[in-house]
């Protein structure tokens, strides 16, 4: 029996862990090796960066970098590998992966550590629909998987559905009525949230009734005996993709679940600089007025989106994955070394 008051670097908690932590070594040669038979490059970003990312809700480490003149400037360790990895494709590569260490504040938990390796890719001249075919070859190579008492078969055909379609289908919200392109109707989604059994405080906005209702109300159901994609996001909560051609109230975006789990965020990316620039701003006001602060703009990367041709993009949550294909119940679990 696991006696998880132990420290992890105890020999017997190790011996418990060790299993798993084999496995994880194993999946991830495994999965080089499939980037590698479909010539992609790996790629090994640096962590500090300029900006950390400009979504409201994700939250950096900061730190400051002393020059040779002694002076000090804010830098911060990224929380995706995503700005750099798209200043490689405008500088000409078209297919890379990384395995990255990223780190995001405020979250700590049974599926989240504060550092955790992402796995991420872009395919250059390929949509997004070749990212969930790449996603699922992955999660077929890892095996079944479970997390508590759910399971889920990647080898059986995936669920394939909109997120208006979900929230339809898991809590009678329909969501496309509260949207024009990426304006929101606050009090749209909330009478609706309410009548669907949600607490709305009065202070909530469109996204933190959205967000509400994706976590209580659709993702229980999501990945549940084989794989989801959720696919077609509000374009309001995809500040990093283009609009579909079809409606532009939503966007080239998707996620991919099993067991209830999110393992995957995919998108058509966005690379029109002006329109980044003005959803970055939006994001980083939506920052200031919820958090009181705001991370600077990667100008470089801004600079970058002009050069970078058609892409998609995508980043799965490794340590999730092993996770799921070990059955361990923590994160830490299928850490080598976690956090403190």
């Amino acid at each position: 029996m696991k006696d998880i008051a132990l420290p992890w670097w105890h020999p017997s908690r190790h011996a418990d862990r060790r299993p798993a932590l084999l496995a994880r070594g194993r999946m991830q040669a495994g999965i080089r090796a499939w980037f590698a038979a479909r010539d992609f490059l790996e790629v090994d970003p640096s962590a500090l960066q300029i900006s950390p990312g400009n979504e409201a809700h994700l939250h950096a480490f900061s730190c400051e970098a002393v020059g040779n003149d002694g002076l000090a400037r804010r830098m911060y360790l990224h929380t995706s590998p995503e700005f750099a990895m798209k200043k490689l494709l405008a500088a000409g590569e078209r297919r890379i992966f990384s395995f990255a260490h990223v780190w995001r504040n405020r979250e700590r938990g049974a599926r989240h550590s504060p550092e955790f390796t992402m796995l991420e890719w872009y395919r250059v001249g390929e949509g997004y629909d070749v990212l969930m075919a790449d996603t699922l070859a992955i999660l077929r190579s890892a095996g079944p998987l479970r997390y508590r008492d759910a399971v889920c078969d990647p080898a059986l055909e995936p669920e394939r559905i909109s997120v208006a379609e979900a929230f339809q289908t898991h809590a009678g919200v329909d969501l496309l009525a509260t949207l024009e392109g990426a304006t929101t109707d606050r009090d749209a989604i909330a009478a609706q949230a309410v009548a669907a059994g949600v607490r709305v405080a009065q202070d909530d906005l469109w996204s933190d009734i959205f967000s509400r209702v994706l976590s209580e109300k659709v993702e229980p159901h999501l990945g549940m005996g084989r794989v989801t994609i959720l696919d077609r996001y509000p374009a309001a909560e995809a500040a990093l993709a283009r609009a579909c051609a079809d409606d532009a109230r939503e966007a080239e975006r998707f996620e991919v679940y099993a067991c209830g789990v999110e393992l995957a965020n995919g998108f058509g990316e966005l690379t029109d600089p002006a329109e980044q620039r003005r959803r970055f701003e939006a994001e980083m006001d939506e920052k200031a007025r919820v958090y009181g602060e705001r991370y600077p703009l990667d100008e470089g990367f801004l600079a970058a989106l002009a050069l970078m041709p058609e892409a998609s993009g995508i980043a799965l949550g490794f340590d999730r994955l092993v996770m799921l294909a070990t059955g361990a119940p923590n994160i830490d679990d299928v850490i080598w070394a976690p956090v403190g």
